[in-house]
């Protein structure tokens, strides 16, 4: 029954992290942070799928996590490759909503957070970023929440200064309603 509910709410939560993307972020070149906003951004720039660009990004991350971090690598390596398959499936749905940009960031980041919180609520996660976090985490001290706001910030500065201003300011505020609706979830 425990596998039984954690890969329904891999799935689930998978499928709210991809509509938030497809549905609310990507028409609008608006960013969710960490390894997921790299793929973005490459996506953004080059036209590159962004969940294979994740796929990508996180191989070292993992082969990483493979040496230090076994459980964290079986927890998180079929999150991301779901999360990565559903986030390219979908990709055709980003033209059937047309809101503005800013409703547009604040759904898209409600829609990432339940599908995080939900992931994260049942002992799974996307990987990437988190990861790299848990671990300056164990070796520092410091709350592994500091490092995902740090990195998160990084990307979307870089993704502000590759692609717009506009894109930097959506991409705060979609990343504060990630917090707030992960935050909420999991509590």
């Amino acid at each position: 029954m425990y596998f039984l509910k954690k890969g329904f709410a891999l799935i689930i939560g998978s499928i709210f992290l991809s509509l938030g993307i497809n549905l609310f972020l990507v028409p609008h070149k608006i960013l969710d942070g960490g390894t997921v906003g790299i793929g973005l951004i490459i996506n953004y720039i080059w036209g590159l799928n962004t969940g294979l660009t994740i796929i990508i990004l996180s191989i070292p991350i993992f082969i990483f996590a493979w040496f230090k971090y076994r459980n964290y690598f079986y927890n998180s390596l079929h999150g991301m490759i779901i999360s990565s398959f559903f986030i390219d499936l979908l990709t055709p749905v980003n033209n059937l909503v047309e809101i503005e940009a800013i409703y547009s960031s604040i759904l898209g980041g409600i829609f990432v957070g339940i599908g995080i919180g939900l992931m994260l609520k049942n002992k799974t996660s996307t990987g990437g970023t988190d990861f790299i976090a848990q671990f300056l985490c164990d070796k520092t001290g410091i709350n592994a929440g500091i490092f995902i706001l740090l990195m998160d910030s990084i990307v979307i500065i870089w993704g502000g200064i590759l692609l717009s201003s506009e894109t930097f300011y959506l991409s705060i505020i979609t990343l504060l309603f990630v917090g707030i609706t992960t935050s909420y979830i999991t509590r």
